[in-house]
């Protein structure tokens, strides 16, 4: 989906500023930041400005939950499944065949997978809607937190019966009809965000293995606009970061729009 959103102006006068000392802009699609195993491009970056979040900045938000958060808890056995791969599963006849690209769900306890209203398999960054699905595994059900119900309940039904099929185990599909709604169009891929590091967070990481906890995000307000800037002041620190690691380094590479900033 074509961006339509701008940077911010303390970031467009740092990019303006880099543009003068190197020689040239950064376009849409030039990388901005590649953070372990995503590379965000600038246009991944803008879209989180005001418009319809693209599967890279999902998949940074679930990589930096695993980094920054997940691997605090060595016990846990929480899978956050990549926006792609989550796709790959509902278009795929046969989910069976998928075991050797997916995770080991051997062991998992829960997974996260964003869900696109996306039916082109063909398609690049399709569909114009995201919602969540978090399936908990030892529960045997799939909740489903969608902010415009019931745009992806259909999506969603099927992810889940795709996944019990590939677990070999019968999954209870739960729609929450509590779950926060937004207010326009294109605030969908921030609620997915906001409510995953919520669940993670707040659910999931504070229960005692023995506690039942509620999954219900009633009650619960998104705030969107915090939340997709809160979104970009982490990548911006990266990219600082990043930076700063470039500068110091022994061969410091040059600035070049094929070369963004580096976390490892």
């Amino acid at each position: 989906m074509t961006s339509s959103g701008f940077f911010s102006p303390t970031t467009a006068t740092v990019d303006a500023r880099r543009a003068e000392q190197s020689g040239f802009a950064l376009h849409s699609d030039d990388p901005y930041l590649s953070y372990h195993d995503v590379r965000l491009t600038k246009d991944d970056v803008v879209t989180l400005k005001d418009d319809w979040l693209t599967d890279n900045v999902i998949a940074f938000w679930e990589e930096y939950l695993e980094r920054d958060y997940l691997a605090h808890y060595r016990f846990s056995n929480i899978v956050l499944l990549r926006p792609s791969m989550s796709f790959m599963l509902i278009q795929t006849p046969n989910p069976l065949t998928l075991k050797d690209a997916l995770p080991n769900f051997s062991k998992t306890t829960h997974i996260f997978l964003p869900i696109n209203d996306c039916r082109n398999p063909n398609q690049a960054e399709g569909g114009s809607h995201w919602s969540l699905l978090l399936v908990s595994i030892v529960d045997g059900v799939a909740f489903h937190y969608d902010s415009l119900n019931p745009a992806n309940r259909e999506e969603a039904i099927t992810t889940t019966k795709k996944l019990g099929t590939l677990l070999g185990k019968y999954l209870q599909f739960l729609d929450l009809h509590d779950s926060p709604q937004q207010e326009n169009s294109s605030d969908c891929g921030v609620f997915v965000c906001v409510q995953m590091k919520h669940l993670l967070l707040k659910k999931l990481m504070r229960a005692d293995k023995e506690q039942k906890v509620s999954m219900s995000m009633g009650g619960k307000h998104i705030d969107a606009s915090h939340g997709r800037k809160a979104m970009l002041e982490i990548i911006e620190g990266f990219r600082k970061e990043g930076e700063s690691r470039r500068s110091r380094s022994s061969s410091p590479q040059k600035y070049t729009s094929k070369s963004p900033p580096r976390i490892d």
